[in-house]
């Protein structure tokens, strides 16, 4: 038997089940966040007043979405922002936010934990009994027989199992009725009370799960009941249930043709399309106003009277339960939008659905009945509904996925770009959808091709060399097809470079007067500084980048350590220390250390430094540490050596200071008396911003022991202490805390630890440190550990709070009252950090005093988070807090790296590489890095199916199939042979079926070509099928001409007919040559053409012939310019679907 290893290189991205459910918070819990975050008083401090009453219908709590793509489960939180209030009552986007419905602005889903299971989801539903005190818990079916339930842990900020089910194995044998294979896994499915599950496995066998006392432990039983209430005589096409929310209550029973409401009271019908049939005898059912089919619809209710199903065509359809208070009387069903394809829909709260798909991007959408009048305003501006509308259109595109752009001029197709309105604005029951956030997927892909980038080095060698290609996919299906360009690493976009030896560091700072009239968060750079081996130059970022090393006051005689802002971005930091004003020196430190015998003090060097303004931090080159304090009055600094490092023995290997930003810093909130301090922040100037930052400053500490400390500066209090940091531990918990966690609690995250694979011993040290909280409301700060060997460690930071019912009381170290002190209330007692996996693979020797490696940002191409340094650069971005990690092996190791904002260089950066070029870039534009790879999605607005690529002219002919609509009398026609039409039946000929329309796929080859100016891609040229004619197979071929014994580079398509079983089945071959003149207007000329008696399914070159698979047969040709003349043949025993030509020892892929 042969085994074969592999590596997954990108996750699945399409979304295969979706639910919503409060997993990581309860109902009470959401309510009592919305209530303190939207509800304020009205006038007169009146929160009941008439004012408050005609306030638009706001956001109300929102549950969780789970998303299952294949084997990851991704649990989202639905971030919703509010309006701003005009003076009128009335709101009004603000300034970061798109158009206003019901008062919401924007809203995006931010993730909160996700996991890469070792098995595929083949079903999903969320449990809950709807107490407002609980919590929901998630059940996973999984092939056979397998059943998992899962709830949230606060101790963990993640997800743990609560139990585990298996009805396979000898004792459950019998429910396989002696069969071994089945068509799907089981489904499962939850109570809508909560009181149990019931999953379907084996294609007959319903398992009932039984909720015990606890909702979130469930056990099972297997057992008759007699039926309450049954219904037969069912259409034979019924596929799927959906239970009617109370009051109305009931069954729905979805069929492809029709559907049909039950309770134990009436029942009553709706006709979809004249294929429905009904047993003889049956009362006469209403018929709906249009035709429509509902196989494979997905549905979900938007009310407790009105489900909306997406359908397999990607419409919305509206099913509205007309109720009386008594009984059901009708159901009425109506078009509303076109959407994506969708394999799977859920309702998120009383605001928002989401659609998934496996197709195409997946959407949350916010609707409302009827549009208020913010969105009519929008509606006549003009205004985008993108959610991050203050962007431009350049800017916003990068972000928007492709495959949802499909018609932004029509108002019924959802669009990241557009508002749709109802259709009647005076009608209250049309219902108005705005897109704010989608999920980007790229699959499922039926072929691939790679080429070189538009921006590839011709140059590159080794590993930058592998960076020059890229792959191009054909993704989705339909109107949801796409063309996805993906890159394994990031290639940035060139400005200038120019070489420059022996870069130790550079650094870029602001100065405000110099760009007044900029705003703060768009202000430009002010000073380039640029560290050598023996000497600093500084450059001014205007307009050209210009040198005035001699015209500032910069210690430029020697290397600099750091450089930053200080005192309100007014003054830099540069090294040893100097503080100035613009290019003019306002003061000038020197470091110093005093011999413990005598009197006489001797200069000490700094191996790095970090700035938190007001404050500098210095790790010194003995081991110590000082702390340069500012003084905003004076703008002057201050050197302290903090006492509690002085006495200590302990040995520092890395330190980092870290800015709490914010009027209310996250950190206090995990104090034990937060709510001391919770909602203090300093009063708001006439221009709406604080009158200073009220930001708190904290110093993380790491010794070579391994144990890590921070530190409130500059107190130097210690608030947070961990032992062993370096071993990697799933779990980071402060250890002075007197609140110890019971055994059977610590292994809930022992389980998961996420182990280093090596043991913390004497040659593992730390050798920087770097915590940072990104922007955005819910953020959470991640602190991230480089070690020596090159491993990053990251954690993401959260809040618990123990109850008392999980802690036990223990006594207090002989030590006594030191511990008892540091484990005051003023500790962050609640603060924990849980691990992060990211993919970084680097490893390399990183020497204990070497540069700075990890250099955040906050605003690189409209992206943040951190950039680092070495052997193998890597960007780790943050996308809805979650690290996307993207290599740059383009240029080879990198020396040094900072961020550039000026006027030829929006938010770009500057970076030196070890071969001693300094490059100035931008990252690519047109690609979107919330993804594994980066990706670039091109829509088709069709199917696509095979791609190749053709090196010499850069230029990718492409399969794609769009469907027509044609009149179905010309159908017929074109499918029936001459004898078969002059038999037909006049009668049938006649009739009005042949008037009805009919849908058929028309192939074409198109030919595109990739843009370098910003990425677009252009159709150069497209070649059409005839009707009924498929494409099957395109691709590049070397011929060799035998009559003018020269080589030919041609384009070959293999094609089909598909005119039905009783048409003898052909194909055809077609060989094109392509134009090198740029200037002709056909791109692509034909020079060959033959119908073959059987499909074309694939065609290759091999050594200047020409392999052609026709079913199972393969025929070798040789090409005379004119002619293909069969030469030899192989009889396949299988239907030949691909051909792949390699050496023996390279292997041979297949796709």
């Amino acid at each position: 038997m042969s085994y074969a290893a592999y590596k997954m290189m990108h996750w699945p991205t399409g979304v295969d089940h979706c639910a919503a459910g409060f997993v990581t918070h309860s109902p009470s819990d959401a309510a009592a966040f919305f209530t303190a975050a939207t509800v304020g008083p009205g006038p007169e401090g009146d929160i009941d007043s008439a004012a408050a009453a005609s306030r638009p219908r706001r956001l109300g709590p929102s549950p969780n979405l789970v998303v299952a793509a294949a084997n990851v489960l991704e649990v989202y939180a639905v971030r919703a922002e509010t309006a701003a209030e005009d003076g009128g009552g009335g709101t009004q986007p603000s300034s970061s936010s798109g158009a206003v419905l019901d008062g919401i602005s924007g809203a995006r889903l931010e993730l909160v934990c996700y996991y890469r299971l070792h098995g595929n989801i083949e079903s999903m539903t969320v449990l809950s009994d709807g107490a407002e005190n609980r919590r929901a818990t998630i059940a996973l079916a999984f092939k056979d027989a397998k059943i998992t339930c899962l709830e949230f842990d606060d101790a963990i900020h993640g997800l743990r199992t609560s139990s585990m089910h298996c009805f396979e194995g000898p004792e459950w044998q019998h429910l396989k009725r002696g069969r071994e294979s089945f068509a799907w896994g089981p489904v499962i499915k939850a109570d809508p009370l909560g009181r149990c599950g019931a999953a379907l496995a084996y294609g007959l066998q319903m398992i009932i799960l039984k909720a015990a006392q606890v909702i979130l432990s469930l056990c099972w039983s297997y057992f008759m009941s007699k039926s309450l209430h049954g219904l037969g005589n069912l259409p034979h096409d019924a596929y799927q249930l959906l239970a009617v929310p109370p009051p109305i209550s009931g069954v729905l029973v979805i069929c492809a043709n029709s559907i049909h409401y039950h309770s134990q009271s009436t029942s009553c019908s709706l006709d979809l399309n004249n294929f429905s049939s009904h047993p003889d005898g049956s009362p006469e059912i209403s018929k709906s106003n249009f035709q429509v089919e509902l196989d494979a619809a997905k549905a979900t209710w938007f009310s407790n009277d009105i489900v909306m199903f997406s359908s397999k065509a990607g419409e919305m359809l509206l099913l509205t339960v007309v109720y009386d208070g008594r009984v059901v009387q009708r159901l009425d069903l109506m078009k509303s939008k076109a959407s994506v394809l969708s394999s799977a829909v859920t309702s998120i709260g009383n605001s928002f659905f989401f659609l998934g798909s496996r197709l195409g991007d997946s959407l949350l959408v916010q609707f409302s009945y009827g549009a208020s009048k913010s969105v009519l305003q929008d509606l006549t501006n003009e205004r985008s509904a993108d959610i991050e509308g203050d962007l431009p259109f350049s800017k916003r595109l990068k972000r928007i996925p492709s495959d949802v752009l499909q018609d932004v001029t029509s108002v019924e197709e959802l669009s990241f770009q557009n508002i749709i309105a109802p259709n009647s604005l005076e009608s209250a029951q049309k219902i108005s959808y705005i897109v704010r956030d989608a999920l980007i997927n790229v699959g499922p892909l039926k072929d691939f091709s790679y080429g070189l980038r538009a921006n590839a080095d011709p140059n590159a060698m080794g590993n930058a060399k592998q960076s020059n290609y890229e792959l191009v996919c054909c993704s989705g299906h339909g109107k949801n097809g796409s063309l996805s360009v993906l890159q394994q690493s990031i290639r940035p976009d060139l400005i200038t470079e120019v070489e420059l030896p022996s870069c130790r560091g550079i650094w870029t700072v602001y100065y405000k007067s110099y760009r007044g009239q900029m705003a703060e968060d768009n202000e430009y750079h002010a000073y380039l500084i640029i560290s050598l081996e023996n000497r600093t130059m500084v450059l001014e970022t205007g307009d050209d980048l210009g040198e005035v090393t001699e015209t500032v006051d910069y210690f430029v005689q020697a290397s600099t350590i750091a450089a930053g802002n200080l005192f309100g971005r007014r003054r830099v930091y540069g090294k040893g220390a100097r503080v100035l004003d613009g290019s003019f020196m306002t003061q000038e430190l020197n470091f110093t250390t005093h011999a413990s015998e005598s009197s006489s003090s001797e200069a000490l060097g700094v191996a790095c430094a970090s700035i938190a303004d007001p404050y500098v931090l210095l790790k010194m080159v003995d081991g110590s540490v000082q702390l340069l304090i500012g003084d905003y009055c004076t703008c002057t600094l201050s050197v302290n050596a903090p006492s509690i490092f002085i006495s200590s023995s302990e040995r520092i290997a890395a330190c980092t200071l870290y800015r709490d930003r914010g009027p209310e810093p996250w950190l206090r909130k995990t104090r034990s008396d937060a709510w001391l301090s919770t909602g203090i922040a300093e009063a708001i100037d006439g221009n709406g911003t604080s009158s200073h930052d009220q930001s708190d400053i904290y110093c993380i500490i790491c010794y070579e022991s391994g144990k890590l400390e921070i530190f409130e500066v500059p107190s130097f209090r210690c608030v947070f202490s961990v032992e062993n940091f370096i071993s990697g531990e799933a779990l980071l918990v402060d250890k002075f805390s007197q609140l110890i966690y019971e055994d059977s609690t610590k292994e809930r995250y022992d389980c998961t630890k996420a182990s280093l694979k090596k043991e913390a011993g004497d040659s593992i040290r730390i050798v920087e440190l770097a915590m940072h909280r990104w922007s955005g409301q819910f953020s959470r700060p991640f602190l991230f550990g480089l070690l020596n060997d090159g491993t990053l460690l990251c954690y993401h930071a959260f809040s618990y709070e123990a109850s008392e019912s999980n802690v036990k009381r223990v006594p207090l170290s002989p030590q006594g009252s030191a511990d008892h002190h540091n484990a005051s209330d003023s500790r962050l007692r609640n603060l924990r950090f849980h691990r992060v996996s990211i993919d970084i693979t680097s490893r390399e020797d990183i020497p204990t005093l070497g540069r700075p490696r990890i250099t955040t940002f906050n605003n690189v191409g409209g992206y943040e988070g951190l950039f680092l340094s070495g052997t193998r650069p890597a960007w780790v971005m943050v996308c809805r807090q979650r690290l996307r990690v993207h290599p740059q092996l383009c240029d080879g190791p990198i020396e040094a790296f900072t961020v550039l904002h000026n006027v030829n260089c929006s938010h770009g950066f500057i970076y030196v590489t070890s071969q001693g070029f300094l490059k100035i870039c931008q990252l690519p534009s047109a690609y979107n890095y919330d993804n594994y790879w980066p990706v670039q999605k091109v829509p088709l607005h069709g199917t696509p199916h095979q791609v190749t690529y053709y090196a010499e002219q850069s230029l990718y002919p492409l399969i794609v199939s769009v469907p027509v609509v044609r009149p179905l009398n010309q159908v017929l026609s074109s499918m029936a042979d001459q004898e078969s039409v002059h038999h037909m039946d006049n009668d049938v000929t006649s009739t009005d079926a042949l008037h009805k329309t009919y849908t058929v796929d028309e192939f074409e080859v198109r030919i595109l070509e990739l843009k370098k100016p910003g990425g677009h891609w252009e159709t150069k040229s497209t070649i059409p099928m005839q009707l009924f004619e498929n494409a099957l197979t395109v691709r590049i071929v070397t011929l060799h001409n035998t009559t003018t014994k020269e080589n030919e580079t041609l384009l070959a398509i293999g094609t089909a007919y598909v005119l039905g079983e009783d048409v003898a089945a052909r194909g055809r071959v077609l060989l094109f040559s392509f134009t090198k003149s740029e200037n002709s207007q056909n791109l692509v000329t034909e020079v060959y053409s033959k119908e073959s008696k059987g499909a074309v399914s694939a065609v290759a070159s091999l050594q200047g012939h020409l392999l052609i698979a026709s079913g199972p047969k393969i025929t070798l040709n040789k090409w005379t310019g004119a002619e293909l003349t069969a030469v030899a043949f192989y009889d396949a025993p299988l239907h030949v679907v691909s051909l792949n030509i390699g050496h023996v020892c390279n292997s041979v892929p297949f796709p």
